[in-house]
């Protein structure tokens, strides 16, 4: 790999990116990508990778060999040194932590943190799987848990599975709350809506709440259509120093503050069904970024399935605990909305092939640089274009989560 050019000239730094501590680099999201993303059945996940960081770094406009650090998880026997192989590169900041699908707010926040303290300039972050092809194909089978050894041989053995973890979860929430399953079906058909403006979604048909009530059921309460669809694809995102701000191809987008947290393993250990860690991790992004949850333009949140989306909100702050069905019902979540939530049809529509987590930020990216397209892009109710957006992932079933503020250039 080249060595890196010397580091250009700092830029003077906009005012949403004044928030960072004294003396430390402001950090910013120069480029994102996807890679081809739905039905992909002629590319290995190594090949989304790449076509993914090609074109995150040709979105940023900067050379291949400012890079130089590097955080991937999920492929590979050495995760990430065989993906930044396959990649051409030779990292000197290297990250591979792996929390399920709040994965890549975690590595995103480790990013930011090193690249502030001068550990690193330009951290290019990856991800891509054919698990739909996968499963197609026979390469694999469908996984209904995460093994059976350590704390999980306590729940294995009762059938205990990854998907009914969260139908308990959301079952724990109507029998405390009230909430409703017509309400949990709402987040549904709002995916579905804003997928439907976006030509990348994998399913862009619009859905009725009866349809979601009616369809097969897989774990009570969830039938097919309160759970994540199963597609391929990938992405990526290039953070950097602010130095590199005047070089960019477009407006930066910046990051103003992070949080991460980790609850549990073992369900018996979850002190409570209806709080998820980001409750932890929100407040800390939030508190770090020097803002309020009601400041938010728009939220990208991690919705393998539609209780997820309900109990993330309130979490994060966007309403009290106990009244996320009342909030998303009434169009809130759509693109034209109170809080347009998961503008590209999210893991319910668009895309999910497995740690969906760092499509929420290219997703967010985009449309603060205003770039959505005219169907899909965002506006503030004064007409103008949105300049706060939130991120927060979810890992395993509720075990972690990443949360990440994003503040337009």
């Amino acid at each position: 790999m080249p060595s890196a050019p010397p580091v250009p000239s700092a830029a003077s730094g906009p005012p949403v990116s004044s928030r960072a501590p004294s003396g430390q680099r402001k950090v910013a999201i120069a480029g994102v990508a996807l890679s081809d993303c739905g039905r992909v059945d002629e590319a290995t996940p190594y090949a989304l990778h790449a076509q993914a960081a090609r074109r995150a770094l040709a979105d940023s406009g900067l050379d291949r060999s400012v890079i130089d650090g590097f955080a991937s998880a999920g492929l590979g026997t050495l995760a990430p040194v065989e993906v930044a192989e396959y990649l051409g590169l030779r990292p000197t900041w290297v990250d591979s932590t792996s929390v399920g699908g709040a994965t890549w707010e975690v590595l995103a926040a480790h990013a930011a943190d090193a690249i502030a303290a001068g550990q690193a300039r330009a951290v290019l972050l990856v991800y891509g799987s054919t698990a739909r092809a996968d499963i197609k194909a026979r390469r694999r089978t469908a996984n209904l848990s995460f093994g059976a050894r350590g704390p999980l041989q306590f729940e294995v053995p009762y059938g205990h599975t990854l998907i009914a973890k969260y139908a308990m979860a959301a079952r724990r929430h109507m029998h405390q709350y009230g909430t409703t399953l017509e309400q949990l079906a709402q987040i549904a058909v709002q995916a579905r809506t804003n997928a439907a403006a976006n030509p990348d979604a994998m399913y862009r048909d619009p859905i009725t709440v009866d349809d979601v009530l009616a369809g097969p059921m897989i774990a009570d309460p969830f039938t097919k259509l309160h759970c994540c669809i199963r597609s391929d694809g990938g992405c990526a995102v290039l953070l950097v120093a602010e130095d590199y701000v005047p070089d960019l191809a477009k407006p930066p987008v910046w990051v103003l503050g992070s949080g991460t947290a980790v609850s549990h393993t073992t369900m018996s250990e979850w002190d409570d069904f209806t709080v998820s860690p980001a409750a932890v991790s929100g407040r800390l992004a939030f508190a770090r970024a020097g803002v309020r949850p009601a400041e938010i333009d728009l939220a990208q949140i991690y919705d393998a399935f539609t209780y997820m989306t309900l109990v993330t909100l309130e979490d994060l702050g966007f309403c009290a605990k106990g009244e996320g069905g009342a909030f998303v019902e009434k169009g809130r979540l759509l693109r034209d909305g109170e809080l347009p939530v998961n503008t590209d049809g999210g893991g319910l529509a668009a895309c999910h092939p497995g740690m969906r987590g760092l499509f929420l930020l290219v997703e967010a990216v985009r449309q603060l640089r205003g770039e959505a397209g005219p169907k899909r892009q965002v506006h503030r109710a004064d007409g103008g274009p949105p300049q706060l957006a939130v991120a927060s992932g979810t890992g395993g079933w509720f075990c972690s989560s990443g949360t990440v503020v994003l503040g337009r250039g």
